[in-house]
């Protein structure tokens, strides 16, 4: 899943590389078309999203790199795949939610949409939650493809949503963070984020990132890392970044970690919104991937071409 879980922490409970040894193998899709969509790994099978024309998602085996099936769709799968129940569900630019078997890679359903689906899904309760780029928030049934209900913004919304007690946060390029009720899709809250020109730009780049939530609080940013309080919606504290966030903060024992386009991790108080301790990479490139934890490290990439492990 996105993220790791619904709550989108980016903590995984899993064990880390230790030791790179090399490579074990490595895929390449139909036409050498680039890779944008995050993996989802499950069961033995790596899926995988690929870019263009050529849209399509893989099913890989994880042992040997091999092709298990593929999927085509109308245009480039952007979101991570989201698997339950023996179904992957993952929208694509050409405006559809799919869902298809894991095993053989057969259609079962199909939902449209007016615009591009980039955002990645949340599934509970046999509901498929998910954002389009024709301003709505669509929950659907996952078993029929069938609409439950939709809810409007004034911007596309390609962040990932966040679901957390009975609630579904999400954020849409009109600038709101959005709190609603997972069962009706009546609306709780909204929070209008920063409106400075930085701000802004960083959600032209970044769609607004996926919210996180942690300890009835939601954590997102834009030129600032936002703490909202899930109940309420309104603001607890903000730290301020001297350039843009394009990423998803990740959350652990308190402790909100989360890099910035000006090559900065930082780790800040999720209480306070102090900053605990900051690190750079060597080459002080920008950092545009959400940090991933598990095993008691910081995993990142920037774009000097590395991936760093940081403890």
């Amino acid at each position: 899943m996105f993220r790791a879980d619904l709550q989108r922490t980016g903590v995984y409970d899993t064990k880390g590389v230790e030791q790179l040894s090399g490579e074990s193998w490595h895929f390449t899709t139909t036409s050498n078309q680039p890779i944008f969509s995050s993996p989802t790994v499950a069961d033995g099978t790596v899926y995988i999203g690929s870019w263009g024309n050529f849209g399509s998602l893989y099913a890989v085996d994880v042992e040997t790199g091999q092709r298990k099936w593929r999927f085509r769709t109308g245009d480039t799968v952007f979101s991570s795949p989201a698997i339950t129940d023996g179904i992957v569900y993952f929208g694509s630019a050409d405006g559809h939610l799919y869902a298809v078997d894991a095993m053989t890679g057969q259609e079962k359903w199909r939902f449209k949409t007016d615009g591009g689906v980039s955002s990645s899904q949340a599934i509970t309760n046999e509901i498929v939650y998910f954002g389009s780029n024709d301003e709505h928030l669509y929950a659907v049934d996952a078993m029929a493809g069938q609409e439950k209900w939709r809810f409007k913004t004034d911007g596309g919304v390609s962040s990932s949503p966040t679901i957390a007690d009975g609630i579904v946060y999400f954020g849409s390029e009109d600038g709101i963070l959005y709190a609603l009720d997972m069962e009706s899709g009546e609306e709780k809250w909204r929070f209008a984020a920063a409106v400075d020109a930085l701000a802004i730009l960083s959600r032209v780049f970044s769609t607004f990132p996926a919210p996180s939530f942690f300890n009835r609080t939601v954590y997102f940013g834009d030129r600032f890392l936002h703490a909202v309080d899930a109940k309420t919606g309104q603001e607890k504290w903000r730290f301020e970044q001297a350039v843009g966030m394009f990423t998803s903060p990740a959350i652990a024992e308190g402790v909100v970690y989360v890099a910035n386009s000006n090559s900065g991790l930082y780790a800040i108080d999720g209480e306070t919104g102090r900053a605990k301790w900051t690190w750079g990479t060597p080459s002080q490139t920008g950092v545009f991937t959400s940090p991933a934890i598990a095993d008691g490290a910081i995993y990142f990439g920037s774009h000097d071409g590395a991936l760093y492990a940081v403890r």
